[in-house]
């Protein structure tokens, strides 16, 4: 094939996705603004999506912060500088760590489930009956997962960070034998709520990408058990690399309004 139509018809796909994707975001913003309000089902959504996640979130965070700081002080201590790694694992895991483990462990657990569940409803004509009942399946399966999402991800960060935190803690004074009170000191000195509001803002954009992204497959899925199983794994991908596309740009952004104590110092 000429590589001009493949990059045309590349470029015609990805306008046509996205403009999908738009079209699902207007249908959301309505729902949030006239739509019915379903508490019981954003309650549900809330433990399946934080309840549910804690424990790989937890793990991840906590080995992250903990390799993140060996590798650190491997470096470091070539130069005595071993009580700096306790500032810069504190502000990797708040500005970049944290956001995008979690949000990569969303996208593989929280969004291939969401798509899974709402494909196999769509290809057993379930969001057909929705509709028969002056339902509408925005309103009744996005809307509450977007909510539950926004209410979760600022927790399960806080998590990832804190775990990953308290373990580079372990590692720097009790494994390399590192002065706790230098690295307590260095951790607060460069940390502040400037990088807390960054992961906050990373994770709430990376959970509206995952929601809109993985309802999205699942909307859209047919041909049966093998169009759920593609759409479920084309919204754990098109998930990650949103949330790694993203993430650049967001660096970039908070970078100019909050610029990390290491380059400022």
């Amino acid at each position: 094939m000429n590589p001009f139509h493949s990059l045309g018809h590349l470029t015609l796909s990805l306008m046509s996705y996205l403009g999908q994707l738009g079209y699902l975001v207007g249908g959301i913003i309505e729902s949030l603004l006239k739509g019915q309000r379903r508490y019981k089902q954003t309650f549900a959504q809330v433990a399946e999506i934080g309840g549910r996640s804690q424990t790989v979130v937890i793990i991840t965070g906590a080995f992250t912060g903990a390799v993140l700081a060996a590798q650190a002080l491997f470096q470091f201590k070539l130069f005595g500088l071993e009580t700096a790694a306790g500032g810069l694992v504190s502000v990797a895991m708040l500005r970049e760590l944290g956001p995008s483990i979690t949000g990569l462990m969303l996208a593989g657990r929280v969004g291939s489930a969401m798509a899974a569940e709402i494909g196999t409803m769509k290809v057993t004509e379930q969001i057909d009956a929705l509709r028969s009942m002056a339902v509408h399946p925005i309103d009744y399966l996005v809307t509450p997962r977007l909510v539950a999402m926004i209410i979760s991800v600022p927790l399960l960060i806080a998590e990832a960070a804190a775990f990953g935190i308290f373990a580079s803690y372990i590692i720097g004074v009790h494994v390399f034998h590192v002065e706790a009170a230098y690295w307590v000191a260095n951790m607060t000195k460069y940390a502040d709520l400037s990088d807390v509001f960054i992961a906050v803002i990373k994770g709430l954009s990376f959970g509206i990408l995952i929601v809109i992204i993985s309802c999205h497959q699942g909307l859209k899925a047919s041909n049966g058990a093998v169009g759920v199983g593609r759409g479920t794994t084309n919204a754990m991908v098109y998930s990650s690399l949103a949330i790694l596309i993203a993430n650049f740009f967001l660096t970039l952004l908070m970078q100019h309004f909050f610029p990390a104590e290491f380059m400022t110092n």
